[in-house]
């Protein structure tokens, strides 16, 4: 009896080392905190041995900087490599501006229990300080980002701005607005009501993503990637979940979901034509029972549907049934569709110093991101490890 009781007791302590020492990020006396593998020391920011600036922002004036923002301001002007600023878990409640002359920018936040939120409230009827102006949806965003090459993990973007009823006009309240060029977001979330997202312009890949509104949340001009999302829908009534434009038949641009999944409540558009020529497609995804029978609008312009690409390719789900769609959809062949699911196709190859880096589709997100079911496997795996080497090696 005090044989096995020994044993389990043996169970027990290897579980606890295996859950505490190898599956989360490790704090060094050296070090104020560590992100998967990557370390910031006490007393130096630049790190010359890789050509890297490192910033920590710390609420408790432990970092460089106290808010996100000011981490910001300490990036060089045109700066030409890579700047990792490192936001200590918490709720940071500020406007902030990745502005243009600024590449480079990564944020980056810690993969555990306690988020990273960056949280503002501005709507578009906001009266801008400068004037007495509304501040429309454009300046609305909680968070803003023009610069290019801009790549941001872990982190929480939010606007608390209160629910917009449907119709009325100056709610749109923008969580993240997103202006640079070969910008990444892996494992973020993106919280907010009507148009959460404007995904204004250039190339942008969403890995991983979790987006939340209920009107237009994924909306603007860009040509975008959303890959293993996550999209719910907070709609009361009727919503939509992507409102794209695009007035150019020769513009490159569009939004396409692979692989995602998209719930909530209400009723919602898989997409609204914001433009002549606007392009969005849904491949491999599934979709629960919320959405709208016919799928698609033509944002009531008739004239728009010959020119409309809206198409949905081997998605499933109680939702993905197509019976009743709106007869000019695209029915798309694998093959037409596929262009439109690889990240190379998104995100420029020279984004040097980020996460993409390979045209290889399973290759580009950095090592320590692996999902959820990856860690359940990797956790069933040290378990039956422990029941081997206690019951047939002791």
């Amino acid at each position: 009896m005090d044989s096995l009781i020994n044993k389990f007791f043996n169970i027990f302590i290897y579980l606890l080392f295996l859950t505490f020492f190898l599956q989360f990020p490790t704090v060094s006396p050296d070090s104020i905190l560590t992100w998967n593998g990557i370390s910031i020391s006490k007393t130096k920011g630049f790190d010359e041995e890789i050509g890297e600036l490192n910033i920590l922002v710390s609420k408790d004036g432990t970092g460089h900087s106290l808010t996100v923002q000011g981490a910001i301001d300490l990036v060089p002007n045109s700066n030409s490599k890579r700047v990792k600023i490192f936001i200590s878990p918490g709720f940071y409640r500020e406007k902030i501006l990745v502005p243009n002359n600024k590449p480079y920018i990564s944020l980056i936040g810690q993969k555990n229990f306690v988020p990273t939120v960056l949280s503002w409230n501005d709507r578009a009827s906001t009266r801008k300080k400068s004037s007495d102006n509304p501040m429309g949806t454009y300046n609305s965003a909680s968070v803003i980002v023009e610069s290019d090459y801009f790549h941001a993990s872990y982190i929480t973007f939010e606007n608390t701005s209160p629910e917009a009823p449907v119709g009325v006009e100056g709610l749109q309240a923008v969580a993240l607005r997103v202006s640079g060029n070969n910008t990444v977001f892996v494992d973020c979330w993106i919280l907010g009501w009507q148009d959460t997202l404007f995904d204004h312009i250039g190339n942008h890949l969403f890995y991983r993503c979790y987006i939340r509104g209920s009107i237009d949340f994924i909306f603007g001009s860009a040509k975008s990637l959303y890959e293993e999302c996550i999209m719910e829908s907070s709609a009361r009534t009727f919503g939509a979940i992507a409102a794209h434009q695009r007035d150019d038949p020769y513009e490159d641009s569009g939004f396409t979901f692979s692989n995602c999944n998209i719930s909530g409540t209400g009723k919602v558009y898989l997409g609204r034509a914001w433009g002549n020529f606007s392009r969005i497609i849904y491949a491999f995804c599934h979709m629960d029972d919320i959405i709208v029978p016919k799928g698609w609008s033509n944002w009531d312009d008739r004239e728009r549907q010959p020119y409309i690409f809206f198409a949905e390719y081997n998605c499933t789900g109680f939702g993905a049934d197509q019976s009743r769609r709106v007869p000019w959809i695209k029915n798309l062949t694998y093959n037409q569709v596929k262009p439109f699911l690889g990240k190379s196709s998104q995100i420029d190859d020279q984004n040097k110093n980020t996460t993409h880096k390979s045209k290889d589709t399973k290759k580009d997100i950095p090592k320590g991101t692996s999902n959820i079911l990856v860690n359940k496997l990797r956790s069933i795996i040290y378990i039956w490890t422990a029941v081997f080497y206690i019951f047939f090696i002791f």
